[in-house]
This record gives structure tokens, sequence and C-alpha cells, in this order.
């Protein structure tokens, strides 16, 4: 009888530890955070990944009054900064800035010392921006027709620029040379940075590059656009069509930027973070600047935004292996 009284007993016990454990983890979140969250950023400092971590790291410490820090930790792909957040406690406290070169580390680096979906877990993506092809102006090119057929005419006599192996600007130029048709030869840069000097200088005839940030070079007549890689005109440059009106139809190609957590970080805490973001997205003043920059909120639940990055890794998968891309 004592054996049968005690069952119940523990079973309630049982329940109302995990209860209290329940509330613990609930009023936890509510008090998150407690003390600085550091966002690390897996690229170079001045680039799109970091100059948005620190305008949406701004915008949380604002809206939660506690400090978020930005940490660059830049190499190996990306790779050196996201295993240090994978290995992170899953408190909350450390953020990973992530980007489609992670989804495409997934196929290139196979055997690298975390795997995005097990490791990490979807917070948030944060914003969207086009691409534009640009060329030299000593190329004998004005449409992006025209490029393609005088790429076609002299194989493996043009190249393109792109800031290393397996990185979005080259993957976008083996997507742009499969649709179009082209043998156009990859030279790979230590950065995004030093791949632009070297096409405004006309070491290299064409790059795939940021609307962003070859916008302003556009505009001073140091490289010429020939299309967007949008679905859309870019707001940036209204006059310039996009891949599609060119002529190359099914040729889309962007760069989107978003946070992840440590595995196993508290799903209250995640759900805080990514509605703190999605009203940050929403504000008018933020969806006007990211339009004067080239860019689109995102607005996905974690759920949602965890399809996307499965979708996204997906898709570059094939890219990856029809171009037989291999990381250096």
């Amino acid at each position: 009888m004592r054996l049968r009284r005690a069952l119940p007993r523990r079973g309630a016990l049982y329940l109302g530890l995990a209860f209290c454990a329940a509330l613990s983890v609930s009023a936890s979140a509510q008090s998150y955070p407690e003390k600085p969250v550091k966002i690390i950023v897996p690229f170079g400092a001045g680039g799109p990944a970091d100059i948005y971590a620190r305008s949406i790291g701004q915008q949380l410490s604002d809206a939660l009054r506690q400090s978020f820090v930005v940490e660059n930790k830049p190499g190996a792909g990306a790779v050196i900064g996201t295993v240090e957040a994978a290995r992170a406690a899953p408190d909350g406290y450390t953020l990973l800035l992530m980007s489609n070169t992670h989804t495409a580390n997934e196929t290139l680096i196979p055997n690298k010392a975390y795997s995005l979906t097990r490791d990490l877990v979807p917070i948030a993506p944060i914003n969207e921006a086009d691409l534009v092809v640009a060329i030299h102006p000593s190329v004998e090119a004005k449409t992006l027709g025209e490029f393609i057929a005088l790429a076609k005419a002299r194989p493996k006599a043009l190249n393109y620029a792109s800031s290393g192996a397996g990185t979005p600007y080259h993957l976008a130029g083996e997507s742009f040379k499969s649709l179009a048709g082209v043998d156009i030869v990859h030279v790979p840069h230590r950065g995004s940075g030093e791949a632009r000097t070297n096409v405004i200088g006309g070491f290299v005839q064409m790059m795939i590059d940021s609307v962003t940030t070859m916008a302003p070079t556009v505009a001073a007549g140091q490289v010429r656009a020939l299309a967007t890689t949008g679905a859309k005109r870019s707001p940036l440059m209204p006059d310039v069509p996009t891949a599609a009106e060119a002529g190359l139809k099914d040729y889309v190609a962007t760069i989107w930027l978003g946070l992840m957590a440590p595995a196993g970080t508290p799903q209250p805490v995640i759900d805080r973070l990514n509605a703190e973001i999605r009203k940050i997205q929403a504000k008018p003043e933020v969806v006007a600047a990211y339009a004067r920059q080239g860019t689109l909120a995102m607005d996905m639940n974690p759920a949602q935004f965890g399809d996307f990055i499965r979708a996204d890794i997906a898709k570059w998968a094939r890219v990856i292996e029809a171009a037989g891309i291999k990381a250096n």
C-alpha cells in the first residue's frame, strides 16, 4: 500500500519539478538579456555582413536595453567564426550572423567541425540584396546579350572576379555560366573589395557583385552594369534591366543575411529575439533605409527560416555539384 501511495506522490513531484523548470525558462526568457550579447560575424569588418550586424545589434540594444556586441571572426570561408558560435553555451548570449555562404559551405566543406542544421538553430533572417552583372568599360559589350555573345565567340578569353571559391559571388558566377552557356574563367580573390578593385582597374573583365556596393562605381562610370539578378529591378538601378528582362530567363541570384544561435538555446529566447527582429524590420524607417541601400527586409518566424535555410542548402548543392566547384 505504501508503494501504491508513493508512486502518485512521486509522479506529482516530477510533474511539479517539470512545471517549475518550465516556469523558470519562461521567466528567464522574459528577463533576457541580463548581460551583453555577443554577435559573432565570421566575415571581415566593413562588409555587408558586418555593417548589418552592427545595425541590427544597435536596434536590439535599444529595444532590449542591453548591449549587443559584434565580434568579427573571419577566416577559412566563414568556418572559424561559425565553429566558435556553434560551440558556445546555448544560453542566448552568443549569436551568429550568417549568410548564404553558410548554406553553400554545407556542400563545399562537408568535413568541417560543425553542421549548420545540427549545431545551430534559426532565429530570423535580416535582409536580402540583389546582385549586378558589371563589366569593365573596355569590354566590347553594351548589353547582357552582347556580353554573352562575346563570351561564346571567345571561350576562356574573358574572366570574372569573386571574393573566393564558394562565396555567393562565385556561385552566382557559376550559375550564370551554366544558364548562359558560356565558358569564362573564374579569378578568385581574398575578398570582395580586392575583386571589385581589380574589375575597376580592368585586370578582370566582369564581376557579379552586390548592388549596394557596386552602385557608386556604376554611377561614376568605372564599371558598366548589364543586368541585376533579382526578380524585380533594383531601386538603386532602376534603368538597369533584370537578367530575365535582358534575355537570361530563370537567372536569379541574391545574397541574404540572418541570425542563428547554438543548438539547445531555449526556444522562448529564440522566439523573443525573433519577435523583436520582426518588429525592427517592419519599421517604416528601416524599410526605407534598406530600400535606399538596395536591400529588402525579410520576415519569417524561426520555423520558416529553418525551411528557407534547408531549401537554400539544396539549391546551392545542385549548382556546386553540377559545376564541380571545390573549396580552396
